[in-house]
């Protein structure tokens, strides 16, 4: 009998290979990846694709077609597929909103502190070796008790609530629409996207990237926080203008920002990276052991679903199946 076969672009955890191999043969691209040239071909003939966060263009997605049943996107996000395209051939994609929460929320966290109490200073300053340590040199910002602004109110912003509570943080938050469930839970207070960015010492991004949501920060936005805030953005790199960012960082319009993600990744902006008041992490928001662990197994058992010719969970496109009928 032949087995389907499943292509995974780049490396991902061993648990999910693993779980797909007792059913499928898989075929792993290398850890970087595969040239746009190299993956339509690699793509051509496959049953399904598990897919890290890789490009996923029409023209990758019509090479696919008409043997795949199924993308499984690794993570939460799914804007690097073309879903258009997968409808119109009859392929689902599916992504795992529940499984990067906790971990995301984490880093958001960790970057607030790291930024706030200028940890990336402290520590080229000790491993600089210089002696004494003068009391005055690199003073942070307190977290405890400050304002910290939401923008967005799904999960990762609920769980960032929920930790910024054990620090006594004041919460605002803005969304396209009041969320009453939201304010109940975290105590948050529902304000316009200006006064959040004015009256926040902290704001912190939790929101999809749609074409309204792109460069929801820019020059204005960044010149209405105040001059100690610090901007942290775990969600899409393009909900920021990076150039602006740049510039506002350089020139004291605002304090700090932790990023996780970057509008070009896996490029960085090079002002960016000249900066002394930036943390930056290259998109590990979920990554952690437990997390990839859940995600492989989530992934997997997606693609076993469309196999059978069953609609898999977090099914983006449903109505992709009617076309494949």
């Amino acid at each position: 009998m032949i087995r389907p076969r499943i292509f995974v672009p780049r490396t991902v955890v061993p648990e999910a290979l693993e779980l797909l191999q007792t059913r499928c043969d898989v075929e792993m691209g290398p850890g970087g990846g595969l040239p746009h040239e190299k993956l339509v071909e690699a793509v051509r003939g496959c049953d399904g694709v598990l897919s890290p966060v890789v490009a996923l263009p029409a023209d990758v997605i019509d090479a696919m077609a008409p043997t795949c049943k199924i993308i499984s996107c690794f993570g939460v996000g799914f804007d690097h597929v073309d879903i258009a395209a997968a409808t119109r051939n009859g392929i689902w994609v599916t992504h795992n909103p529940g499984f990067v929460t906790d971990d995301t929320a984490d880093m958001a966290f960790a970057l607030m502190l790291g930024v706030a109490r200028k940890l990336r200073a402290c520590d080229t300053f000790v491993r600089s070796g210089e002696r004494p340590w003068p009391m005055t040199v690199n003073l942070g910002l307190r977290v405890s008790g400050k304002t910290l602004g939401l923008v967005g109110s799904g999960r990762i912003a609920q769980a960032v609530a929920a930790r910024a509570a054990g620090f006594g943080m004041s919460l605002l938050y803005t969304a396209r629409h009041r969320n009453e469930n939201f304010e109940a839970s975290t105590g948050a207070r529902y304000v316009s996207k200006d006064d959040l960015l004015r009256l926040s010492d902290f704001v912190s991004l939790h929101m999809p990237l749609t074409p309204e949501t792109e460069k929801y920060i820019g020059s204005r936005e960044l010149e209405l926080m105040q001059p100690h805030a610090i901007l942290i953005n775990t969600a899409r790199g393009k909900v920021v203008d990076e150039a602006a960012l740049a510039s506002a960082l350089k020139n004291g319009v605002i304090a700090g920002a932790g990023l996780d993600v970057f509008e070009n990744e896996p490029l960085v902006l090079p002002a960016l990276c000249d900066l002394p008041n930036v943390l930056m992490t290259p998109h590990k928001g979920a990554a952690t052991m437990d997390g990839f662990r859940n995600m492989g197994r989530s992934s997997a058992e997606k693609i076993f679903a469309a196999l059978d010719g069953k609609l898999p969970t977090n099914c983006l496109n449903p109505e992709a199946r009617q076309v494949s009928n």
